[in-house]
């Protein structure tokens, strides 16, 4: 459970009142053993083991947050949708509204049991499990693709999803700007000239990689798909440039390649135009220049990481994993001006 670590302080909630609201969902009478997931930089995420069963917990962090984040009731009502339709969303237990159980809206859900690859992978990984990750990772984002959006059809604000999003998240890299990180103005510009028209609208996950599936190697296929914060109704390119900023090649200039989160480098893991041409191949759509897209999703990742070192910076969190945040916003901020033509 290298996963796992006890709580931190900033991070505590009174388990016996969350145990109180839950058990009338779960049929638990002992208090569970709650330990909190070293994994996830914007909300909090703990696993409370029962007796009989774990389950997960996830809601928002202490500090300020952006406005439209953060939104519990926003995940376990995609979850929720989705499940029948797209089953490796995890299964929803309970919804809290109550903010006198925890201060803040929070949903329980049953864990997924299998997989999770992070930077590296252990031993015993095989190149035929590599390729059951790339295959899978490729053929999932295309299936949540393919799924009918009009049961989120409250989250479908309509055309002009790219222009919404290079406005939302400038706007969201100004307020949280700090003194230590490009202003990022020049990339800023550079989006707005130059973003396409919407391709399509469809579901889409915000934050596709390999460290947020969980996988059945065995059986070559995924049975979870975790961390909906970013969910919504949208373009389908925008979401696979949002995929590709977490996409290391092994041939990639050391600053960006030490940000490597997930196995991308390794042999049998298709580069970055090999990804895109496949799903393209596989979900039907075309995309002449793929650029635009590529260059949003790093500066929409700088945006989440700095949104998240501003926050460190004020020390509304003390979580030494957010140390070099700073150095990330600015190697990403670089690496998408380089890409501008």
């Amino acid at each position: 459970m290298k996963d796992l670590t006890a709580l931190r302080d900033e991070d505590r909630f009174d388990v016996a009142a969350m145990h109180k609201w839950l058990r009338p969902f779960i049929n638990e009478s002992e208090l569970p053993q709650v330990l909190q997931f070293r994994s996830g930089a914007s909300n909090l995420t703990y696993l409370l083991q029962y007796p009989g069963r774990e389950l997960v917990l996830r809601k928002p962090p202490v500090g300020i947050k952006a406005a439209s984040a953060h939104d519990m009731k926003r995940e376990y009502l995609i979850q929720s949708r989705l499940k029948p339709l797209y089953p490796i969303v995890p299964t929803m237990i309970a919804l809290c509204e109550e903010g006198s159980v925890m201060g803040s809206d929070f949903y329980v859900m049953e864990r997924v049991v299998g997989d999770i690859f992070r930077r590296d992978v252990p031993e015993g990984v095989t190149a035929g499990d590599i390729s059951v990750m790339a295959d899978s990772l490729i053929n999932g984002l295309v299936q949540l693709h393919a799924v009918d959006a009009s049961i989120l059809d409250e989250l479908n604000k309509g055309p002009g999803y790219v222009q919404r999003q290079v406005q939302g998240w400038s706007t969201r890299y100004r307020n949280a700007l700090t003194d230590d990180v490009p202003n990022g103005e020049k990339l800023m510009a550079w989006l707005e000239a130059n973003r396409p028209d919407d391709v399509g609208s469809c579901v889409i996950h915000g934050d596709w990689r390999i460290d947020n599936l969980v996988f059945d190697v065995e059986h070559g296929r995924i049975v979870g798909v975790l961390d909906w914060e970013l969910a919504t109704v949208g373009d389908p390119l925008m979401d696979l440039g949002s995929a590709l900023a977490y996409w290391v090649d092994s041939d990639d200039e050391p600053a960006f390649a030490s940000l490597r989160r997930q196995p991308s480098h390794l042999p049998g893991m298709p580069r970055r135009d090999e990804f895109v041409g496949r799903y393209l191949a596989l979900s039907g759509r075309g995309c002449d220049d793929f650029t635009f897209y590529e260059i949003f999703g790093l500066f929409r990742l700088a945006v989440i990481i700095q949104q998240i070192w501003a926050r460190y910076r004020a020390g509304q969190t003390t979580n030494p994993a957010f140390a070099g945040f700073g150095g990330a916003v600015t190697t990403l901020i670089n690496r998408a001006e380089g890409e501008i033509r």
